[in-house]
């Protein structure tokens, strides 16, 4: 038995000198080598004799000098100046307490030595003194070249070491990590399916082994690079994490779905919480982290930008701990508190983001008509209506037309269900603008919707002696000319059209309304190009794809938002079945049936890859099989998103004259399209869509006075993919549908970052942290009310700046 190892303060001094001295060779001694004798020496050093804030430094030396051997010798020559300066910050040296005390609650930033330079969030790393060449090529191989990028590459995960369970204690139906040692791993293709391909790993523990099997289903999967390099990641002998759902497996228990994480070097610190970062060939976990503890001390020179009273109100860790907290957390309560601070920041300067932009709109809009309202033109409007609007549509209606009264430009979003009357109200906001003696102007992202818009309000205004006209692309230039002049002369009222709208030479005598439809369709330069066309108009825009308010203020934190979530009476709800692809026969029948009676059908085909071409061959491919060999004897259309946009108004244009009884189509035909006739909306390969989505599609049928059929055909035999599918069984409520599916996929994918003006949030969910956002803005207010120009708080408003130009850029707020 070897002897108690007791700290010894000379000693440790003398050995990193004579280890520095022999070119960090990790001397071996009569009892130990170099690098365990200092690691024993440093694990006696209890808590409490350490200076304030070195606490975290001492445990992540400890940790890093296991791993000593295994580094190149400038990192070696790195890792003991840093156990140097705290070997030095110690008080004078004596017998060690035998009882450390509890952990701190919050882990302040370790101190940095004295820089020789002036540290900046967004410095260089080439300038970040205390980076190595070899760590800089690393952050830089993660496309980090900035301290303030290091510093955000957050953790997408941990592993709590304290929490960890044994293989043979695992339990059927509980969720759990388990850290283990690769005995053996094999990627192949099934010998029963050639599209699908297996990977096998067996990992063990002292207290037994685990078969582990994840399954890639595609031909891209099979490939036999591919399995080989999945093999390289699975190297035997590495130490991996590994986390699921436990159940019993055809012979012993394994784990469902496994998340399979490895782990470098020595990781069994008891109690330790390793955090998992994204990470790209060549670029090693362990490294990584000793990387990210080189440059987590310099947080103690960068200053918090939010005002220390905001902090104390929200209850928020400073900025420096919180960094601290997320990259080496003390316990799961500490990286939750300091998660909630960083969630907090990117939240707060999104909202005062919006809200300067919004400040600054209605200090430069002094010329905006404020409307005001006689009603005789409502009012005749109404009475010839066959229908009355709903409650959720009077709401609305309100709520524009007190808009409209004010001198501030109105920046509103109407949000609505597929069907919910969107339109009508808009007509609303239309007639009282045209009523107070301005032109009105509707926006629609295609020729097919703006025709259709056109034609409805040929229909409600001719009755009450208004002008309106049509203005695309296909406008005839004899036709052009003169809506121009009429325009410019103010003898046309109203315009309905596309992009050509944006065109410079068209010129409104006093446009005072603009209304812009499926707003998401639009970049946010052609929103701002039309509402250029008048002196500051009020501005209207609607959308059909529902998203719940919370994450409608954080979008659009510009705008007020309205929600129309009221069907009117008497709609037929769609029925809508999940089915297995070997059922498809069945869904071809009903098709049959209903072009048989007269109506049409739509059959839709996913985007199965991001190269246009697959999606171009799949469509073709598809329409000619159906054409030539399941359908006949009916007149097929074809509509995808390599056509001209000629070709795909002609084709949209053949449906809707019922030329053509079924519409084989990508997604290009997701909003707007109305025909009535249409009956059955058939969906191939439904798990590859949101439910957003889904219900977009669907909503292209049931327009009419016949029952509409929806019919979602999967070819995922994935039980989970099945029940996601069944929500669209269950409901029609576009809202509680979106909602589900942001909670399933994420707004990013629901909704498409650039589309949606959706910035990146590094670690907050729009979703799982509705109670943070809610603070923010709250705090965004009142920090608004105050100064609105920011300048009281100089780093706050530096801050913002920053984030504004580089994170959000022209995605949200150009």
């Amino acid at each position: 038995m070897s002897k108690r190892v007791e700290w010894n303060g000379d000693r440790v001094q003398q050995a990193l000198a004579l280890e520095a001295k022999t070119g960090f060779t990790n001397l071996q001694g009569r009892e130990y080598t170099f690098h365990d004798f200092l690691r024993l020496q440093l694990q006696q050093i209890p808590p409490d004799r350490l200076p304030r804030g070195q606490f975290g430094r001492w445990q992540i030396l400890t940790t890093e000098l296991a791993n000593y051997p295994c580094l190149p010798p400038e990192a070696r020559q790195d890792l003991l100046t840093r156990v140097r300066w705290l070997v030095e910050a110690l008080p004078q040296t004596g017998r060690p307490a035998a009882v450390p005390p509890a952990r701190p609650q919050v882990k302040e930033p370790a101190p940095a030595p004295p820089p020789s330079h002036t540290v900046t969030w967004e410095m260089p790393l080439d300038q970040v003194k205390v980076l190595k060449p070899y760590q800089r090529q690393q952050l830089n191989a993660l496309g980090l070249s900035t301290l303030s990028q290091v510093l955000r590459y957050y953790p997408r995960g941990y592993v709590d070491y304290s929490h960890r369970r044994l293989i043979r204690d695992l339990q059927p139906g509980e969720t759990v990590t388990v850290v283990g040692t690769i005995r053996s791993c094999q990627c192949f293709t099934s010998p029963k399916n050639p599209k699908l391909s297996i990977l096998e790993v067996v990992v063990a523990d002292p207290s037994g082994r685990l078969k582990l099997s994840r399954f890639f289903a595609g031909k891209r999967y099979t490939n036999r690079a591919w399995q080989e390099q999945q093999l390289r990641a699975y190297p035997r002998g590495a130490t991996v994490a590994v986390s699921g759902l436990v159940k019993e497996g055809k012979y012993d228990k394994t784990l469902q779905e496994p998340v399979i994480e490895v782990i470098d070097g020595d990781e069994t610190t008891a109690g330790r919480i390793i955090p998992i970062y994204p990470l790209k060939a060549g670029v090693k976990a362990l490294g990584l982290r000793q990387t990210l503890n080189t440059v987590l001390p310099l947080t103690q020179q960068l200053p918090d930008p939010l005002p220390a009273g905001l902090c104390r109100a929200w209850e928020l860790l400073p900025l420096g701990a919180a960094l601290t907290q997320i990259h080496n957390p003390d316990s799961p309560d500490q990286e939750k508190a300091a998660k909630r601070r960083l969630v907090f920041d990117e939240f707060l300067y999104l909202q005062l983001a919006f809200l300067q932009r919004r400040h600054q709109q209605r200090a430069a809009a002094a010329a905006t008509p404020a409307i005001t309202l006689e009603g005789r033109l409502l009012e005749q409007f109404r009475q010839q209506l066959p229908f009355r609007f709903t409650t959720a549509q009077e709401r609305v209606i309100q709520e524009i037309l007190r808009d409209l009264q004010k001198n501030t430009p109105m920046q509103r979003l109407v949000q609505g269900d597929v069907g919910s009357g969107k339109t009508v109200v808009a007509v609303m906001a239309l007639l009282a603008a045209l009523e107070a003696g301005y032109q009105g102007a509707l926006m629609a992202p295609t020729e097919v919707l703006a025709e259709q818009h056109y034609a409805k309000l040929v229909a409600w205004l001719t009755p009450l002696h208004l002008s309106v006209d049509l203005l695309t692309g296909s406008t005839r230039p004899a036709g052009r000319r003169q809506t121009l002049a009429q325009l410019e002369t103010g003898e046309l009222s109203l315009v309905v059209g596309t992009h050509a709208l944006i065109q410079e030479d068209v010129n409104f005598q006093r446009l005072g309304l603009v209304v812009i439809d499926e707003q998401h369709r639009f970049g946010v330069a052609q929103r701002a190009r039309l509402q250029q066309k008048g002196l500051d108009p009020h501005v209207l825009t609607m959308t059909a794809t529902p998203i719940p308010r919370t994450l409608a203020l954080t979008l659009h934190g510009d705008l007020d938002v309205s929600q129309i979530d009221e069907l009117p009476p008497g709609r037929q709800p769609i029925q809508t079945t999940v089915m297995r692809a070997s059922d498809r026969r069945f869904a071809q029948d009903l098709i049959r049936r209903e072009v048989v009676q007269g109506r049409q059908a739509y059959i839709i085909l996913p985007l199965v890859d991001e190269s246009e071409k697959i999606e171009l061959r799949s469509a073709i491919q598809e329409y000619e099989r159906l054409r030539e060999v399941v359908f006949p004897t009916f007149q097929l259309g074809l509509l995808h998103g390599r056509m001209s946009s000629a070709e795909k108004e002609e084709a949209i244009r053949a449906f809707r004259d019922h030329k053509t009884q079924i519409l084989v189509s990508t997604t290009v035909v997701e909003v707007g399209v109305d025909v009535p006739n249409a009956t059955v909306m058939m969906i191939e390969h439904a798990e590859r869509f949101g439910l957003a989505q889904l219900h977009q599609l669907r909503g292209r049928v049931g327009r009419g006075s016949h029952k509409s059929y929806c019919l979602l055909i999967s070819s995922n035999q994935n039980e989970l993919s099945l029940q996601r599918l069944k929500v669209l069984e269950q409901s029609q409520d576009g809202f509680w549908i979106a909602e589900m599916d942001l909670r399933l996929r994420g707004p990013g994918e629901v909704l498409g970052t650039r589309q949606a003006g959706l910035p990146d949030l590094a670690l907050a969910s729009l979703m799982e942290d509705q109670e943070v956002l809610e603070s923010a803005r709250q705090a965004a207010t009142q920090l608004m009310s105050q100064d609105p120009s920011l300048v009281t708080w100089p780093y706050l408003k530096q801050e913002l700046d920053q984030r504004v130009s580089q994170l959000l850029g022209d995605t949200v707020l150009s």
